[in-house]
């Protein structure tokens, strides 16, 4: 590559770090083009999943200030799920698809600038939706104002 070239590539690259709210790094040998193509359809509009060349991504997350804790993580082939919603759909989304695809593997990935490792991701992917966290809390606010009202 060109100096021009990996200048604007790390450029696009420190963007998509900043403007999302997290990304899940992840290793992809042995996916076939049509495996990769269903994944990013399963991943779904709040998702981008990229292959990225490392050492550009270790340069834009720098820049980003992504933690080093996941640029420690860039080794081997690399993609990346750039998430410009909600972290918990794409991190899901990434397990139910390496269930299936062995071969897909999470190597860990970065919320609000914070690096996780597998691990964290995999919790992260265990909890429910926003939407559904939020009504639980809305609902368990109701029942502690019905029981006051029935109290009262």
């Amino acid at each position: 590559m060109a100096k021009a070239e990996k200048a604007a590539a790390i450029a696009e690259l420190k963007n998509e770090f900043e403007s999302s709210s997290g990304a899940v790094l992840t290793e992809y040998r042995g996916l076939t083009v049509a495996q990769l193509k269903e994944l990013r359809t399963n991943l779904g509009e709040n998702a981008r999943f990229t292959v990225v060349k490392n050492t550009l991504t270790k340069r834009a997350a720098s820049e980003a200030g992504v933690d080093e804790g996941f640029q420690n993580l860039l080794e081997g082939p690399s993609a990346i799920a750039f998430v410009k919603g909600d972290v918990v759909e794409a991190a899901k989304g990434l397990r139910e698809f390496a269930k299936a695809n062995p071969l897909l593997v999470i190597k860990g990935g970065f919320v609000d600038g914070q690096a996780m490792d597998a691990a964290e991701v995999g919790k992260l992917a265990d909890l429910e939706s926003r939407e559904v966290l939020l009504a639980k809390l809305a609902g368990a606010m109701k029942a502690s104002m019905s029981n006051a009202a029935a109290l009262f």
